[in-house]
């Protein structure tokens, strides 16, 4: 029985001797070999040192126990940096997240230079946004996008630079702002609005008065105006309408009213000469049955058209009567008038 023990112990020994270098084998394999992607790249270190430049892409052998390599990504990474509690310079609260993309550049000083560079650019990200914010104002940081990412990407790159990281844009993707300052924010575009508004209307009452202005004088004639006035009628007629209300301008009627006026006045100075002259003839009149009446002799007068008419004049002696053969010297009809 022992024999036989010791026979099988000695069978399966060489096996399992086989089987340990097989997997000694497979691990020297698995330790030499490293396959290094089209995107990455390889640091590689022998007993603590940098061997050169990283290697990659394909197949890398290393010195089993000797070599640890690195890989490190040559994609572009992006990173959301968080909402940062911001006090701009005007005194406003406001929280501004942003994201940020970079890549590696230098494979040796990433891995050299900083323990992790996804961490650590994310967190020069988050102070470097604070101190950029904190010194713009709010209407600066809402209407100055651009110019602010160009700003956090200067300064951002300028610290990564050292671990081989080129930061190739910095973007700020929202602004929160409290809800008062919203409120004050949208009535200030309002009266903004309203502003503008006011101002186009303005303009545009301005120019359609010059305009007007221009028309009235092309129109000052009443030719023009009852041209126009017909083409206004053809217009409204063109729209089937069933009634028409349209304004007649008084300047069609003043040719016609002048006339009128001209003839009114000549007529009233005709009919105010004609009365004068009566009322004249008749004071005469009086005048001389009043002189012949009293014995008073009668002066030449002018007469109207400016010609002396004679006037008989007698004298009665006080006390004589007329004789009664002798007519009466005077009368009313022998007065002379114009």
């Amino acid at each position: 029985m022992s024999i036989l023990l010791i026979q099988q112990v000695a069978t399966i020994i060489p096996v399992v001797v086989l089987l340990a270098v097989v997997v000694f084998v497979i691990f020297l394999l698995g330790s030499t070999v490293r396959i290094v992607k089209e995107y990455e790249r390889g640091v590689i270190f022998r007993l603590g040192r940098v061997q050169g430049r990283a290697k990659g892409p394909g197949l890398i052998f290393l010195v089993p126990i000797v070599d640890k390599m690195v890989k490190v990504q040559l994609r572009t990474v992006s990173t959301a940096v968080p909402p940062q509690e911001v006090i701009t310079r005007d005194n406003v609260p406001a929280k501004v997240d942003a994201v940020i993309y970079f890549r590696v550049m230098d494979p040796n000083r990433s891995v050299l230079e900083v323990e992790d560079y996804i961490l650590a650019t994310s967190q020069i990200s988050q102070t470097t946004l604070r101190s950029v914010l904190g010194n713009k104002d709010l209407d600066d940081l809402l209407t100055n996008r651009e110019t602010i990412n160009e700003e956090l990407q200067v300064i951002i790159d300028g610290h990564t630079e050292p671990w081989g990281v080129k930061v190739s844009a910095v973007e700020v993707k929202d602004v929160v702002i409290p809800q008062t300052m919203q409120r004050s924010m949208a009535g200030q575009a309002e009266a903004e609005r309203e502003r503008r508004a006011k101002i186009i209307s303005a303009e545009g009452e301005y120019q359609a008065s010059e305009r007007l202005s221009q028309a009235a004088d092309r129109l000052a004639s009443p030719t023009s105006l009852q041209l126009r006035l017909f083409q206004t009628l053809s217009e409204i007629a063109s729209e089937k309408n069933s009634t028409i209300i349209l304004p007649v301008p008084i300047d069609l009627f003043e040719p016609y009213l002048r006339v009128h006026s001209d003839n009114t006045s000549s007529t009233h100075s005709d009919n105010g000469s004609s009365k004068a002259s009566r009322v004249r003839i008749g004071e005469e009149e009086e005048t001389t049955a009043q002189s012949s009446s009293d014995g008073q002799s009668v002066q030449e007068k002018p007469g109207p058209s400016g010609v002396n008419s004679p006037i008989i004049s007698t004298s009665v002696e006080e006390g004589t009567p007329p004789s009664e053969e002798e007519p009466p010297t005077t009368s009313s009809k022998d007065v002379a008038l114009s």
